[in-house]
């Protein structure tokens, strides 16, 4: 009996083992066909502005309520100045009752499956606030030159406290400049005047009263004062309670006083946590610090006091050595010092972060990668995709997984922005690297503030009062289709692409003493090599990510590629470049001592960046560089030799020096490239068509966009090999295996897509069994569909328009007077018609024109919203009579705000800036044209043919 109950159970495991070996196959198989399950990671974000904090509990709980409704995955809370009217609700930022208002919206976001997100700070970067005093604060160097005569005293009096340095130059020998004496064809920087051994330091001569004890030698002397002082900026759009001098992140010691008050405030908070802290973009101006000269000492190995005339006053080589210098220096305290502390601060609490460092003067890929969360911004239609690649580069060289952007600052004009055009920017940050979008974005409003409620002045307006926001919802799901798949597996890129950001370091003349790097001004980007490889490779179909010299020196080689933390990398290419640190040149020559492939783009680097130890240093590289090239080490190979024995170096490189297991190939790009056997995506060939590919276990998926004019119907390449594909359309949801065709080398798919559409291909490495993707083509005749529409405004204002009819579609501005006008918001479309000839077809309903976006349903059946041209859905639903046709079409809020100004309501009440129209004058939309609203048509059904490519 009980040996019988043992085989029973036996039978009952066996069974249950194969029911879940079964069902695992078959999700394993249904997963190559259904979108992943939705996160609140994968679903659009929003930065949440809270005017004045003058947030309460029940307008934040119904304000996330609708965000949770229309698809959001999250907001970023970021206290800014506040309403007018509304002073006696502001709440301090930080105090015990705002950090209630926070756990009170943490935990409603929670129950919502909603993630929130804080500015670690108000306003904008984040450092400043009033603890942020003038030791902290933004500083400007101050910089004081006197001429003294031989024999002569100091006149003026200093601040022993306040003064940094004190250094006089005796003026005597060769000025520096003169390029008449020459070393072995190099010029000795060191045989002139203001050099290190002749600076007289005079700072311990301060005497108490401020007088130097101090006599001029022969010749006379220039003395340089080098103070600082407090910067007028101040933090931007503060929040009540965040105001103050801006943060001074060239300053360590200034990051731990900034985040007393967040530790005080944090660490007796006991209610719910944020997600994520969160940096924004680098808008400081600081430029120097209290200790910077201590710190550039520690770092670069020689004291910038000595070279004060070369930093301050001079030009040429020299000055440009030390300038690098000082600009590295200021990288590196932020990329090792000021910033890790706010990381630090942030992981010990147990909070994500979030970092935007475009802006900065720093090396913008170490200070993306410090965060969690590396994220750019994409401001107006100024967009450049290979700037966005920056924060991708730092995401997937470093191993982060969410990549984030500043999405939709000023994409257009206010209250005339449609879905569309928020599509089209997402689908080019996508194909850049962005898989974390956060919309820019909504302002916090109370209901009882009225139409159009609180608003942002630099902003899409994606809140609940936006007439947009009743479609906003497709938008939102296509997002998280879209990001789902961009999230999950890894990047598939091929190539490391170095920034030789010394070249653009090392400039003297004109540039700024500290110049940045933003989103909007790119010169240090697209006027540099880097800028050019990087378009070459970009348009040529090779997939690439940036990396800097720290990011390099982490790397190690892996098989016959380059391992980094996020990955594999099957070549490094170096762009172009003058100057190249040896600690890199040697890094590059041990890739390929273990057998990596090392490009060098059209020649070899020919110096060593900034000053010091430059001798010792030129000699190091001299002999790394002669192995590059496949020449015996010799001094005279050394930069500084003649250009004739340079070029003969350079020109005489065979392409594939061999250097250990590896090589070095110096020459074209692509050439070097099909040597390396690195293959692009001829994909990109079609004219309009981007795309990023991620690989999974068993595959890739390729996000591929047409932003063409021109409509892709054919056949297209892909340099990945696969046995099956199957398409996923992250609009309507719908997938299907897809039509492909191979040889040996190389797979191609069929794809249909319009201009503006976007599709996901998923290769796989295995057959694939399944529904098949539907192929269409529509026939060359149209029937067009007359009859009687009746149009129902059912949502928006100022006034909801009584119901009209019209037997000739147009912009529903033309139905009546001034109500029809004036009006934004949503209307229905409805008719009913026969068409004896195409019910028992498969049938393409198109709508023509239609301002701005339409769900459709014919005889009940739902068949989805659309918010880009061409406004078509394929219906396999009609009947030879009393079809049914509705269309609820969505307009933008342009016609309204019109109303509201010309009316004169005074709406704009908020401080600060108040509200401004993209050029930043203020806003007024009086005189603006009526816009077109509604459904435009024609409408028209086509008989479409299910094609076999």
């Amino acid at each position: 009996m009980c040996s019988g109950i043992v085989r029973l159970n036996e039978i009952v495991c066996v069974s249950t083992w194969l029911i879940v070996l079964l069902c695992s196959r078959s999700q394993a198989q249904e997963s190559k066909f259904s979108w992943p399950v939705i996160t609140r990671e994968q679903r659009p974000w929003a930065y949440w502005w809270w005017m004045g904090s003058a947030v309460d509990k029940t307008n934040l709980t119904r304000e996330l309520t609708r965000y949770h409704d229309a698809g959001y995955g999250g907001v970023h809370i970021i206290p800014i100045y506040g309403a007018r009217g509304w002073e006696s609700n502001y709440i301090s930022y930080l105090s015990p009752r705002w950090m209630e208002m926070l756990d009170h919206t943490v935990r409603e976001a929670n129950r919502l499956g909603l993630g929130v997100d804080m500015t670690t700070g108000s306003g904008w970067c984040f450092g400043g606030g009033p603890y942020v005093g003038e030791q902290e604060g933004n500083a400007n160097v101050v910089v004081k030159t006197f001429d003294v005569a031989a024999g002569a005293k100091l006149t003026e009096k200093f601040d022993a406290k306040k003064t940094q340095a004190l250094v006089a130059f005796p003026q005597s020998g060769r000025r520096r400049g003169d390029e008449s004496q020459t070393k072995t064809g190099l010029e000795t920087l060191y045989v002139v005047s203001y050099n290190q051994s002749e600076a007289i330091d005079l700072l311990k001569r301060i005497s108490p009263d401020g007088s130097v004890d101090w006599v001029a030698p022969e010749g006379g002397a220039k003395v340089y004062a080098i103070s600082q002082k407090l910067n007028a900026q101040k933090v931007k759009r503060p929040a009540p309670g965040g105001e103050g001098p801006m943060l001074n992140l060239i300053y360590s010691n200034a990051m731990p006083v900034f985040l007393r008050r967040f530790t005080e405030a944090f660490d007796n908070y006991h209610g719910a946590k944020p997600r994520a802290q969160y940096h924004d973009s680098y808008e400081y101006k600081s430029e120097w610090s209290p200790d910077f000269f201590d710190q550039f000492q520690k770092r670069r190995g020689y004291k910038l006091q000595s070279e004060l005339p070369a930093l301050f006053s001079e030009t040429g080589e020299r000055t440009a050595r030390v300038l690098c210098d000082y600009r590295e220096t200021v990288s590196d305290i932020m990329a090792e010092d000021s910033l890790p502390q706010w990381v630090k601060w942030s992981h010990q609490r147990g909070y994500i972060t979030r970092n935007e460092a475009h802006g900065s003067p720093g090396n913008l890929l170490d200070l993306y990668a410090l965060a969690d969360v590396p994220e750019t911004e994409m401001f107006r239609l100024d967009r450049n995709k290979l700037i966005s690649k920056f924060a991708s580069s730092a995401a997937h060289v470093a191993g982060r997984k969410f990549v984030g952007c500043e999405t939709g600052t000023w994409l257009k004009e206010h209250f005339t922005e449609t879905l569309g055009d928020m599509k089209y920017l997402l689908d080019d940050l996508f194909v850049s690297g962005v898989n974390h979008v956060f919309y820019h974005g909504t302002c916090y409003s109370p209901d009882e503030a009225g139409w159009p409620g609180w608003v942002f002045y630099a902003s899409y307006e994606m809140n609940p009062r936006n007439a947009v926001w009743h479609d906003a919802r497709a938008l939102n799901d296509y997002v998280a289709r879209c990001q789902s798949i961009l999230q999950s597996g890894k990047p598939d890129n091929d190539i490391l692409l170095y920034w030789p950001i010394h070249d653009f370091w090392q400039k003297a003349g004109a540039e700024p003493l500290l110049p940045h790097m933003t989103v909007h001004a790119r010169a240090w980007f697209e006027s540099q090599p880097i800028g050019h490889t990087a378009e070459q490779l970009w348009q040529h179909g090779y997939s690439f990510d940036y990396a800097s010299d720290r990011q390099l020196m982490a790397a190690k080689v892996s098989g016959n590629g380059i391992k980094v933390p996020g990955g594999n990398y099957r070549v490094v290419i170096v762009p172009q470049c003058e100057f190249m640190p040896v600690a890199t040149l040697e890094k590059l020559l041990t890739f390929a001592n273990s057998g990596a492939t090392v490009i060098f783009s059209g020649g070899l680097p020919k110096d060593v960046p900034g000053l010091a130890n430059l001798e010792q240093r030129r000699v190091k590289f001299a002999a790394l560089i002669a192995q590059c090239a496949g020449a015996p080490t010799s001094k005279s190979a050394r930069p500084g030799a003649s250009e004739s024995h340079r070029a003969d170096l350079e020109i005489g490189a065979p392409l594939g020096t061999r250097i250990g297991k590896g090589r070095v190939i110096v020459g074209d790009v692509e050439a070097a490239l099909t040597t390396a056997g690195v293959f692009r995506e001829s994909l990109v060939d079609h004219d309009g068509l981007f795309y990023i590919r991620r690989s999974f276990d068993g595959g890739r998926n390729y996000f591929i966009a047409n932003r063409s004019e021109r409509v892709m119907d054919g056949w297209l390449p892909l340099a990945a090999t696969a046995k099956s594909v199957v398409l996923m359309d992250a609009v309507t949801g719908h997938t299907g295996v897809g039509a492909m065709r191979r040889d040996q080398n190389q797979t191609e798919v069929y794809l249909q897509l319009q201009p503006g559409q976007s599709i996901i291909v998923r290769t796989l490495n295995r057959e694939s069994s399944g529904a098949r993707w539907t192929y269409e083509r529509r026939e060359s005749s149209s029937e067009l569909l007359v009859g009687t529409w009746k149009v129902d405004f059912i949502s928006g204002g100022p006034q909801i328009p009584a119901q009209a009819t019209t037997q000739q579609l147009g912009s529903w501005t033309e139905l009546g007077g001034s109500a029809t006008k004036s009006f934004s918001g949503t209307a229905r479309y409805s008719i009913k018609f026969d068409t004896a000839a195409l019910h028992d077809k498969t049938v393409s309903l198109d709508l023509g024109n239609v301002s701005q976006s339409a769900w459709v349903k014919l005889n009940g059946k739902d068949f989805g919203t659309l918010f880009i041209p061409p406004y078509r859905v394929t219906v396999d639903n009609l009947k030879p009579r009393d079809n049914e046709l509705e269309v609820e079409v969505t307009s933008t809020s342009a016609n309204r705000i019109r109303e509201l100004d010309q009316r004169g309501v005074k709406w704009q009440n908020f401080y600060d800036i108040n509200f401004v129209n993209q050029d930043y004058k203020p806003f007024n939309a009086a005189n603006w044209p009526v816009t077109d609203s509604g459904l435009l048509g024609p409408v028209t059904l086509t008989d479409v043919k299910e094609i076999k490519p």
